[in-house]
């Protein structure tokens, strides 16, 4: 930096001195912020530090101003305030100017066209100045369309200027990277803001389209070529031959709708076709001959006629692409007339010869449509929901007011007053259970049970009702078909489960006695022969005391009377050492006794008869704990003589 202290001397080379001192030639600072803003402040001292020269006033200006004091006289004058800086993005956040403008596009390698104009959208963004080109897509133009110009500022020349707002207008052209595009409207905001700030828009153009798009559009010639059918030769032909088919109209599934029969007739002479009605004695309909009189049927039409009103459509050759002709109407398909869609079953003799002469067609057979009466609905009961007897909640399903269940009047009758009481153990894994006994009572005039605990003194369990009189379910029967226990259910050995308790019957009255010996016909042979065993036990003597090796087993006349009662009902089986031999070869100890299961799997091999009633008892007996059998007494009842 040159300065020249000599204020006498021009600033010339040659008459201006430096100061070879100097080092220091940093400019002061002028721009600093405050409070967020932007603040200029002006220069205090030259580069370097330098003074800045001061204009000086004349002795006529200095006077001039003392003399004239506003300040003294008015006093400070007030300052305007400053206005409320507002940034570009909150001002005009979200402000996008629309441009509707085209470009076109050359196309060398084509036929059928040799430019095409593409729409677009041209937006600028107030906030930044930025510009985008958004082009519409277009369903089915095989172009990438979309976003054409991503947001950017765009340069307007080679100079670096930058497209501005105030650049752009109607009617006018940009060129945006080599390409140009010609502006034809824009938006109501647009204008708006535009002529908000004092610019005179150009009016409106209308938007250019693309030839080819629009040759697109128009309908494809067709040609018709006139036709050489001779109709009177037609005429002549088949004159006063019709063919004649049987149909129907299911129109069931609206609402009065029925299964209706029609006759339809073909006439061969013209192609025309008739619908009949068929009435039947006291149908309740107007004797009506005709459901659509003798006319040619279009089945396609034109799309034009479509949307034409039917009612004043006067139907002809240019209307109507295709004919209902006789090859239409086949025995066994539907064929829509008018809307209504008829069902062809069965043809006239005439008919059947027709179609096989013209179409080779050999086999109508009649189609049989009369409908059979749909079976009864079954009346699904709701499930049972577990309060009261299914019989009774079954009642609020049959009727509104509910009635009670008929019962068997004769029954009631014959059985008032009988009872049979059975004495049972509860089966039950809980040690203190197993000493509880029960008292089964059956009461036959309505097939219901009651069990009753005797108290038991020091038991801790306090006796009394333990189920009152209710019906009990067999738990393999199902919720929807119930089946209860009856009488013969009970004998001696049998288990009952009451609402998931099981109950093993010990001990009968002599009631009970007597009433399977007058319907022993009713009871299964294991229920006849726990009674007889029963019996036996109370009329056989009792035991001596003295000789102990001599007594003999409580079971042990159990186990032979059942051995007796299987060898009767059997009779023949093979040889009992087969079957012996078989437990030997798994009872290796020689002990007499056989794992459960590997028992079953030996009668299983055998083809024992174990589902027997007997045999199931048979079994039992011969338990030994359990998980042990004893196969010894097993094989006896399947002997013809002595074990």
């Amino acid at each position: 930096m040159v300065s020249n202290p000599v204020h006498g001397l021009p600033f010339l080379p040659g008459s201006s001195f430096r100061d070879p001192t100097k080092t220091a030639f940093h400019r002061s600072q002028t721009l600093s912020y405050r409070n967020g803003y932007a603040v200029v402040r002006r220069p205090t001292v030259g580069i370097g530090g330098d003074r800045l020269p001061v204009n000086q006033l004349s002795q006529a200006e200095l006077d001039e101003l003392a003399n004239k004091a506003p300040v003294l006289t008015y006093g400070q004058p007030k300052q305007a305030p400053r206005a409320e800086f507002i940034p570009a993005h909150v001002a005009f956040d979200k402000k996008v100017l629309k441009f509707d403008a085209y470009f076109q596009e050359d196309v060398p390698m084509s036929t059928e066209e040799h430019y095409r104009i593409r729409q677009v959208n041209i937006y600028y963004y107030l906030e930044d100045d930025s510009m985008s080109v958004m082009e519409p897509v277009v369903e089915n133009s095989g172009i990438l369309q979309g976003k054409l110009i991503k947001r950017q500022r765009l340069a307007k020349n080679d100079k670096g200027d930058h497209y501005h707002w105030k650049d752009l207008n109607r009617g006018i052209n940009i060129t945006i990277y080599g390409r140009t595009f010609h502006l034809v409207d824009c938006d109501r905001f647009t204008q708006v803001f535009l002529e908000s700030q004092g610019i005179e828009l150009n009016p409106p153009e209308k938007m250019a389209l693309d030839p080819y798009t629009e040759l697109r559009k128009q309908p494809l010639r067709k040609y018709v070529t006139p036709s050489d059918f001779d109709q009177l030769k037609q005429f002549l032909t088949f004159d006063k031959q019709v063919l004649r088919f049987y149909a129907i109209w299911d129109d069931t599934d609206s609402m009065f709708g029925e299964c209706r029969n029609y006759i339809i007739h073909y006439y061969l002479m013209d192609d025309t076709v008739e619908i009949r009605e068929v009435h039947e004695r006291n149908d309740g309909r107007d004797p009506f001959p005709l459901l659509m009189n003798r006319q040619r049927m279009p089945k396609v039409l034109v799309e034009n006629a479509k949307n034409f009103p039917q009612c004043v459509l006067e139907i002809s050759d240019q209307e109507v692409l295709e004919w209902y002709t006789a090859k239409d109407f086949i025995v066994g398909k539907p064929i829509t007339i008018l809307g209504r869609t008829f069902f062809i079953y069965d043809c006239d003799p005439f008919t059947r010869q027709y179609y096989k002469e013209k179409f080779g067609i050999s086999d109508l057979p009649r189609i049989d449509v009369s409908k059979k009466e749909p079976p009864p609905v079954k009346q699904e009961l709701p499930p049972y929901n577990g309060y009261g007897l299914v019989e009774d909640s079954a009642q609020n399903c049959f009727v509104l007011i509910p009635k009670a269940p008929k019962k068997d009047v004769m029954k009631m009758l014959m059985d008032d007053n009988k009872v049979l009481r059975y004495l049972a153990a509860l089966d039950s894994p809980i040690p203190e259970d197993k000493d509880r006994r029960f008292v089964f009572s059956y009461f036959l005039a309505s097939d219901m049970i009651s069990i009753f605990e005797p108290p038991v003194r020091n038991s801790g369990i306090i006796g009394g009702k333990y189920l009152g009189r209710t019906k009990v379910v067999k738990p393999s029967s199902s919720v929807e078909n119930p089946i209860y226990y009856g009488p013969t259910d009970f004998f001696i050995g049998a288990v009952i489960e009451v609402f998931g308790h099981r109950f093993i019957i010990l001990d009968t009255d002599d009631y009970v006695l007597k009433y399977m010996e007058s319907n022993a016909a009713q009871y299964s042979p294991e229920a006849l022969l726990s009674i007889q065993n029963r019996v036996q036990k109370r009329e056989a003597p009792a035991p001596e005391l003295e000789n102990k090796q001599t007594k003999e087993d409580p079971g042990e006349q159990e186990l032979e009377a059942l051995i007796d009662t299987i060898q009767k009902q059997l009779k023949h089986h093979p040889c009992k050492d087969n079957i012996r031999e078989a437990f030997q070869i798994y009872d290796k100890e020689a002990s007499g006794y056989v794992d459960k299961e590997m028992f079953f799997k030996i009668c299983d091999s055998l083809h024992l008869p174990v589902d027997d009633s007997l045999i199931k008892e048979l079994i039992r007996v011969c338990s030994h704990g359990e998980d042990k059998i004893n196969y010894s007494n097993f094989v006896r009842a399947f002997s013809n003589g002595p074990g």
